[in-house]
């Protein structure tokens, strides 16, 4: 399936948010997630479902001065 993530056209196999996050080995902590410009809490991710053509927007927290 196709999706945007942080606006690069992207192709998965997630089902699922949580899924995504697995594929793209995201950290334990310091992510959040929108999907379709509404943030997703982390204990949602398993039941978000993703769809062709969804707008994913991931961001990292860094440390740093």
């Amino acid at each position: 399936m196709k999706i945007r993530i942080n606006n690069k056209e992207t192709d998965v196999q997630a089902k699922s948010l949580l899924d995504l996050a697995k594929e793209l080995s995201l950290p334990e902590r310091g992510v959040a997630v929108a999907v379709n410009n509404r943030m997703i809490p982390r204990t949602d991710w398993q039941q978000t479902t993703l769809k062709d053509d969804d707008n994913i927007v991931i961001i990292k927290a860094v440390c740093g001065g």
